[in-house]
């Protein structure tokens, strides 16, 4: 079944209000709607509205790097999943790595779980990151750790909903330190993951299941990682800080639609 490629930029804690402007701006005049990858980009919280009012009535969709589990209440500090559609987010990145591992205190399976079906409720699309580190992988564990975070973060999901989940496998070990999995590496990684998907919600549910791959991803590496047959987009982090990096990426996966027959728009 052909996915369409889903490139995703996060823009984590960088950039002012006028430089989010300027980058979303100049993307947002680059993506043509017509193309056969989507294209979306994340933000800091405080930028959404400026960015979603430089993207009104362009391709590109807004997403959110994070959310609460909650709609509503004495929850000071936090977002809830309505608050993010009322602005008009159309995603929301969970469970990334830097709130699994990085930013305390750490957020947990039971946790990320609850924030994704909050947001599946509250109308949003998920962006959910798995991913292994350094010395998991060093154990033989990678395919253990993939499993229990796709079937702990997904647990008590209706396989109605797979359509709304995008899954992005990021190597702990290669986000933001300029190592990458080999294409090898990652096509394997995205190829258990559908096998898991399948196993949790059907084959013809995870089949229809974007895996995106997230871990360092340059314009120097993105058309061989996006022509891996499982690997359905990337969700980019340091390279989307710069639009024509970023566009560089979006062209990759442009060239790989325009050699794969039958691809879904």
């Amino acid at each position: 079944m052909a996915r369409k490629l889903f490139i995703t930029g996060n823009w984590k804690m960088n950039l002012s209000a006028e430089q989010c402007t300027a980058l979303a701006s100049k993307l947002a005049g680059s993506v043509e709607p017509d193309w056969p990858v989507a294209v979306a980009v994340c933000p800091p919280c405080v930028y959404l509205s400026v960015v979603g009012a430089a993207l009104d009535g362009s391709a590109i969709r807004l997403g959110a790097q994070n959310v609460y589990c909650e709609s509503n209440g004495a929850f000071t500090g936090q977002i809830s999943p309505p608050m993010l559609a009322d602005i008009g987010c159309d995603y929301v990145i969970i469970g990334h790595s830097e709130t699994r591992h990085t930013i305390e205190p750490h957020e947990d399976d039971a946790l990320i779980n609850r924030k994704v079906l909050a947001a599946l409720a509250g109308g949003l699309k998920v962006i959910l990151c798995i991913g292994e580190t350094l010395d998991q992988r060093k154990q033989g564990q990678t395919e253990s750790i993939l499993e229990a975070q796709l079937t702990a973060g997904l647990a008590n999901m209706h396989s109605s909903l797979a359509e709304k989940i995008t899954i992005a496998y990021e190597p702990v070990w290669a986000i933001g330190t300029g190592q990458t999995a080999t294409t090898d590496q990652a096509q394997q990684a995205h190829a258990f993951v559908r096998t898991c998907l399948a196993g949790q919600f059907g084959l013809a549910a995870a089949n229809g299941i974007r895996i995106q791959y997230g871990g360092s991803v340059k314009p120097t590496n993105a058309a061989d990682l996006l022509a891996q047959p499982d690997v359905d987009g990337a969700l980019v982090g340091g390279a989307s800080l710069k639009a024509d990096d970023f566009l560089e990426i979006i062209k990759a996966g442009l060239q790989n639609a325009s050699q794969t027959s039958g691809t879904a728009v």
